[in-house]
């Protein structure tokens, strides 16, 4: 039963295969002739196409066998190329040896001669770049740069012409150290600025322009922003100048820098001096403003009165413009008192008098104190800011440190200036008031006594 169902199935898939496919074939053959003939087509072009690609790889197999064939012959090639090469290298290795070997026998002392023309171009290379007489004659040193090359070169060698020139340029750097020369360049402004103008060299330490000191960084001449104003007369009268001997501040540094007049202009001026107190500086500024005005003041209130006291002892009517006065006006009010009420009215009008005459001693006492604490405590901020900066960027260089250190001691020294002078003010101001208070006792004393006498 197995059996027969299984082949009944086959023969139901066979139909339905044989079904589709008449289906299909039937959209373009009509009949089963027209079938037949286009299942024939198409096994012959099925065939013809087997056929073309079994020739295309039949081709492509001959040509990767001709391809490795060549690629075998120019490995060889190479290799027997690579053989000859590293041959011929040993060989010319052995030849180049032998050739320095004579060479060094050849050179014989010259060798030694081009080992001190080397060190002398290259001292002078350098002396060229950083000397102010390459800002009158540039490019003095491009050939150095050749010269040292060649010495150097073991193929090569420098011609006579080349030596001579180092040698000409070592004697005229040496000449130019003693001349005062004038020549014409661009100078760059403090603005940026380039203008033509003529500029004094004297040796090899300054440059001044129209009055001004320049500078020279081995590519450009600039004009310094800062100058050392007590020197620029001479500036004027050398750039003026024909022939003979005149004052002119030269800087014995100028070959190395520079480093004494760009320190001198680059010392701050008292302007700049005051501001690196900074805020504590501002505030003792104006203390000592406050102490000095009312020192002042009070120095002149006090002449005046002192002045109206004098004309009160000289004068026999009491006048109430000065303190005297206004002490006699109470002890002429009573003068049929008793003794004991006399003086108490008498001590009562010079305790009122005193605050008028001893106005603003406290003040001053007071600011002559505070202002060397303010200072001290300016210094302290200031030291304190200078020891956060070396621990941040380290204490490399001790000019930065330096400064750091001398604008804290700035305040310091603004608290000494504020203070001095108003110490000595105070004392003034003190020693009048205690004149004219000595007289008020003086003459309440002698009032007392002889109304004493009277009674």
């Amino acid at each position: 039963m197995k059996m027969k169902f299984v082949k009944s199935c086959l023969m139901l898939a066979v139909a339905g295969l044989l079904s589709s496919s008449f289906a299909v074939a039937q959209d373009k053959a009509q009949t089963l002739d027209q079938l037949l003939d286009m299942v024939k087509k198409s096994q012959i072009s099925e065939s013809a196409e087997h056929k073309q690609r079994e020739a295309e790889f039949a081709r492509d197999k001959a040509n990767q066998a001709n391809l490795l064939a060549q690629a075998k012959a120019t490995r060889q090639a190479e290799e027997a190329r690579s053989t000859a090469l590293e041959k011929k290298y040993q060989e010319q290795d052995i030849l180049v040896a032998a050739k320095k070997v004579q060479l060094n026998e050849r050179l014989g002392s010259m060798k030694e001669l081009f080992g001190h023309l080397t060190s002398t171009a290259g001292d002078l290379r350098a002396t060229l770049g950083a000397s102010i007489v390459s800002a009158q004659y540039p490019n003095r040193g491009e050939f150095l740069d050749a010269l040292i090359e060649k010495m150097n070169s073991n193929t090569r060698l420098p011609d006579i012409e080349e030596i001579e020139r180092l040698w000409f340029e070592v004697q005229r750097e040496m000449v130019e150290t003693g001349r005062v020369v004038k020549f014409n360049a661009t100078v760059i402004k403090p603005n940026g600025e380039q203008s033509p103008q003529e500029v004094v060299r004297v040796g090899t330490y300054n440059l001044v322009s129209n009055g001004a000191y320049l500078t020279f960084d081995g590519a450009k001449i600039q004009e310094l922003a800062r100058q050392p104003s007590d020197h620029l007369a001479g500036a004027q009268q050398l750039q003026n100048a024909t022939s003979g001997m005149l004052d002119f501040g030269v800087d014995p540094t100028g070959p190395a820098g520079g480093q004494l007049l760009t320190a001198l202009i680059d010392t701050p001026n008292l302007v700049e001096r005051w501001h690196q107190g900074g805020s504590v500086g501002y505030v003792i500024t104006a203390v000592g403003v406050i102490g000095l005005l009312l020192g002042l003041f009070r120095i002149l209130v006090l002449l005046g009165m002192s002045a109206k006291v004098k004309a009160q002892l000289k004068s026999d009517k009491a006048n109430t413009n000065n303190p005297l006065g206004r002490v006699l006006k109470v002890a002429e009010e009573n003068k049929n008192v008793d003794t004991e009420t006399l003086e108490l009215k008498l001590e009562e009008a010079v305790l009122k008098e005193r605050p008028s005459i001893e106005s603003g001693l406290a003040i001053l006492k007071i600011i002559a104190a505070v202002a060397p604490l303010l200072g001290l405590l300016g210094t302290v901020v200031g030291m304190i800011e200078t020891f956060q900066a070396i621990t941040i960027f380290g204490a490399g260089d001790p000019k930065n440190m330096a400064s750091g250190i001398s604008g804290a001691l700035v305040t310091t020294v603004q608290g000494l200036i504020v203070a001095i002078p108003v110490v000595l003010l105070h004392t003034i101001v003190n020693g009048r008031a205690k004149a004219i208070v000595h007289v008020l006792d003086e003459q309440t004393t002698g009032i007392i006594a002889e109304n004493s006498e009277r009674k």
